[in-house]
C-alpha cells in the first residue's frame, strides 16, 4: 500500500508568506506528490494572528489544515470563527478557550489522520502541561487512527527534543515550530516517530526571523522601544515531507524542504 505522504509547512509570516504559498505550493505538492497538507497559520496576518479572509485565502491556495501557536490570539477576528472552522486548531494546553486543540480529519475515502496542536512552556506563556496534555489526546485520536501529526508550538529546543522522545511510538510526525529557524535534526526514532525540532519560516528570507531587519537591529542596538513590521522581499517555503505507514502509523522517511 502507498504511505500517506504529509507536507507540513513551517510558520507563513504575514503577506510575504501568503504570496510564496499561493505562488509555489502547487507545484510542491505535485513535485512531491503530497497527499495532505498542514502548514502552521499562527503569524500569517500581517506577521501576528490569523483572520478569516486569510485562513479562507491559504485554504484555496492548497492548504489542507492549520496549526497555530502563542499568537492566535493577536488579531481579535479569530474569535469570530475560530469555533466554527474545523480545519484551524490552537494548542490544546490553553485552559478555557475557544476552538479546539486537536481535529480528526479524513483524507479520501478510507485514511482519517488526528492532528494536535501544543504550546510549550519553556519561555513561553505558562500553560498546562504539554506533555501530559499530549497524553490525554493522543489516548483519543489513537481510538479512531493511527496517523497522528503533532506539532509542538515551543521555543526552547531542549522542550521539543524531549517531547519528540516522549512521543516516540505513539504520534506518526512530532514537528517543532515557532522559532522561525529550520534545524538539520531530522530523522526517524527509535519507536518510528518522524522527528525535527524546528520546521522553519515560510516568509521573507532577508529578515530577522520575518521582521524587518533594520528594525531588530535599533531595538537590539538601542533597547529603545520600535514596532516590528513583517518585511519584503523574497521569500521562501520550509517545512517537511514525511512518508507514514497507513497500517502502522509508523513514519518511514522525513525531508526537509527549502523552496
Amino acid at each position: 500500500m502507498k504511505p500517506l505522504r504529509i507536507l507540513m509547512i513551517g510558520d507563513i509570516v504575514g503577506r510575504p508568506g501568503r504570496t510564496v504559498i499561493h505562488e509555489k505550493l502547487s507545484f510542491l505538492k505535485r513535485k512531491y506528490e503530497i497527499d495532505f497538507t498542514i502548514a502552521n497559520g499562527e503569524n500569517a496576518a500581517g506577521g501576528n494572528g490569523i483572520t478569516e479572509k486569510v485562513a479562507q485565502d491559504l485554504f484555496i491556495s492548497g492548504i489542507d489544515f492549520m496549526t497555530t501557536g502563542n499568537h492566535i490570539w493577536d488579531n481579535k477576528d479569530v474569535f469570530n470563527f475560530i469555533d466554527s472552522e474545523e480545519r484551524i486548531i490552537r494548542p490544546a494546553n490553553y485552559p478555557a478557550s475557544p476552538g479546539k486543540g486537536y481535529q480528526i480529519a479524513r483524507i479520501g475515502q478510507n485514511c482519517k489522520i488526528g492532528i494536535l496542536n501544543i504550546s510549550g512552556r519553556t519561555f513561553m506563556p505558562p500553560l498546562d502541561c504539554p506533555f501530559r496534555t499530549a497524553d490525554k489526546i493522543i489516548n483519543e485520536i489513537a481510538k479512531e487512527t493511527k496517523i497522528i501529526v503533532v506539532d509542538f508550538h515551543a521555543e526552547a529546543t531542549s522542550e521539543k527534543i524531549a517531547m519528540g522522545w516522549y512521543l516516540d511510538g505513539r504520534a506518526s510526525l512530532v514537528v517543532g515550530t515557532h522559532t522561525h529557524v529550520q534545524t538539520a535534526d531530522e530523522r526517524i526514532l527509535e519507536n518510528g516517530t518522524a522527528y525535527i525540532t524546528d520546521i522553519g519560516m515560510t516568509g521573507p528570507i532577508n529578515s530577522v526571523i520575518g521582521v524587518e531587519k533594520d528594525k531588530v537591529l535599533y531595538k537590539f542596538l538601542t533597547q529603545m522601544p520600535v514596532r516590528f513590521e513583517v518585511a519584503g522581499g523574497p521569500s521562501e517555503i520550509n517545512g517537511v515531507v514525511a512518508d507514514i505507514d497507513k497500517n502502522t502509523g509508523r513514519a518511514l522517511r522525513i525531508q526537509r524542504i527549502k523552496e
